[in-house]
């Protein structure tokens, strides 16, 4: 089992996939950090050698991954709600925040719907 930023891989998975576990790294980035380490995209966490996994590790280094990452976006949402704009209301009150309607939908955003009084179940 590879450990990367602090993420343990999945033995069993395609390197291609198993960097996808990162937060930070999409399916698109993945390929683009294998290319540059030249490591196949079909080997397995488990047949890695002990110098791709280093390879790899120090080109992951290269890009703002994980708590970094987490960290920024938090900063920045928090940016929004602190200057009182209108994405940081939506974000402090929990509703859609780009745009979307919430007549019907924003299940998500919403939560569950309250309960109806004198509603049989």
């Amino acid at each position: 089992m590879a450990r990367i930023a602090g993420v343990n891989l999945p033995a069993k998975k395609r390197i291609e996939v198993a960097l996808t576990y990162i937060y930070g790294i999409g399916p698109s980035r993945a390929r683009e950090i294998l290319a540059r380490t030249g490591v196949s995209p079909d080997t397995r966490v488990m047949d890695l050698t002990e110098q791709e996994v280093t390879a790899l590790r120090h080109e992951v280094e290269s890009y703002t991954v994980e708590g970094d990452l987490r960290r920024k976006v938090r900063d920045h949402i928090q940016r929004l709600i602190d200057i009182g704009c209108y994405r940081g209301l939506r974000h402090k009150t929990g509703l859609p925040v780009r745009g979307q309607k919430t007549r019907s939908n924003a299940r998500t955003w919403k939560g569950p719907r309250p309960a109806k009084a004198g509603k049989k179940k």
